[in-house]
């Protein structure tokens, strides 16, 4: 009888050496190949580049490989106990969680007299290099748009926070902690009109130009791998949405957020704005005319509903939301400038009935809530929508009047970061 031999396989790009490593594990008996799950690729840091059936499948194909399984940790423990094979193949690459792994492996064989074999990992190979630089990186625009998608649907929170030019890019890129565990950072960036406007010394009514935007996405892009949300306003005219959508999709944008809004802008969070709201056939016209208008089928157009803000309703705003799920938005965003979460909290509980796709919430006004709250309402996407930007205004402000009340830097050395951290901020 045939011995059990069983192997796992992370890579997605298959070269000569995986093909060699397969052939001489299905020498030593019947082969079964693991493929781990997308969730423990992302577990490991990785974002696959392909579904987990079409790994499966690959691996299916190839000659020698008798089976093939998906394995959802890991460790191989519960694999083996359910299998019992003879024979584990193995890379003999360490360090950090492969030790653990490997030792685990030892223990569990021990319970039937299995054998680990472990061949030389094969290092060099140019296919290696390629998966590692695209996993790596992410600067591709179909890698970062990937990754939202791939956030959406297999995390129960995509957090994003806002940025504004380069540095804050890489706040929102780098910026981890610890928390019970486990590492807890950004998933994303948000383009904030009106961070982006304020960062210029402009007004946030729309007059920062096209091309000045685009400016700004692009020093993010350059310096950063997370996808980036960008606030679109109200797309302006359907015709210049749809022409500007188009260089903001080449640009590397994953989704753009616009609002139901007309006329010259007025901030959401000013009370008593006195804005006017599309209508719903005019606004869905434009998300309609906006989808046809995207090449790439992961690019993301979320509508934003202002009727909350604007005294019109939950009714309405249910009503807008239907409309424009059925026009072709990939997202909804329900604003709201209490300060309280009650009438964002109503608009999740009849959303869930309904929704078809993520709900997203900017809880600037009502940050009293968590984001585990917004979560069990049904909220998929939360927008730390300008925090960055307000958080940096008055601590440069507090070192202007330091040095201007002493006359000389010294006492605003205690406000700032050393010479030497700021060289090595950055990377050469």
């Amino acid at each position: 009888m045939a011995k059990k031999v069983y192997m796992v396989m992370t890579t997605e790009i298959i070269h000569h050496a995986h093909i060699g490593l397969i052939n001489k594990a299905a020498e030593l008996g019947e082969l079964t190949v693991g493929v781990y799950s997308n969730k423990v690729l992302e577990d490991l840091g990785r974002i696959p580049i392909m579904r987990e059936d079409e790994r499966m499948a690959v691996f299916r194909a190839i000659k020698g490989v008798k089976n093939v399984v998906s394995q959802n940790e890991v460790e191989y423990t519960n694999m083996l106990r359910s299998l019992k094979p003879d024979i584990v193949i193995r890379g003999d690459n360490r360090g950090g969680y492969l030790d653990v792994v490997r030792k685990k492996i030892i223990e569990v064989l021990e319970e039937w007299d299995g054998q680990l074999i472990e061949v030389p990992y094969t290092r060099g190979v140019p296919a290696d290099e390629i998966t590692r630089s695209i996993l790596k990186s992410g600067f591709l625009p179909e890698v970062r748009r990937r990754k939202l998608n791939y956030y959406l649907k297999n995390r129960p929170l995509v957090r994003i926070i806002e940025a504004h030019n380069g540095l804050t890019g890489l706040i929102a890129e780098k910026t981890a902690i610890e928390v019970e565990g486990k590492t807890r950072s950004f998933d994303g960036m948000w383009i904030s009109s009106l961070c982006d406007s304020t960062a210029k010394g402009k007004p946030d009514i729309e007059l920062v130009d096209h091309s000045s935007r685009l400016q700004t996405i692009q020093e993010i892009l350059d310096v950063t791998t997370k996808p980036i949300i960008l606030d679109g306003d109200s797309g302006g005219l359907t015709e210049h949405f749809v022409h500007n959508l188009k260089s903001i999709e080449r640009s590397g944008v994953s989704a753009i957020i616009i609002e139901d809004k007309m006329g010259l802008k007025k901030n959401s969070l000013i009370q008593d704005s006195g804005q006017d709201q599309d209508s719903i056939e005019s606004f869905s016209e434009k998300i309609a005319a906006g989808k046809k208008a995207v090449m790439s089928p992961d690019f993301s157009i979320i509508a934003r509903i202002e009727s909350l803000i604007l005294g019109n309703g939950l009714d309405d705003a249910l009503a807008r939301a239907k409309a424009y799920i059925a026009a072709g938005a990939d997202g909804i965003m329900i604003h709201s400038n209490k300060k309280e979460p009650d009438e964002v909290f109503a608009f999740c509980d009849e959303y869930v009935k309904f929704g078809t796709v993520p709900l997203v919430a900017v809880p600037t006004t009502y940050n009293t809530v968590t984001e585990e709250e917004l979560v069990k309402r049904g909220v998929k996407v939360v927008i730390h929508a300008n925090h960055l930007l307000r958080s940096a205004f008055p601590a440069m402000k507090k070192t202007a009047e330091t040095i201007l009340q002493n006359g000389r830097s010294f006492e605003a050395d205690k406000l700032c970061m050393s010479i030497k951290e700021i060289l090595t901020l950055i990377p050469e």
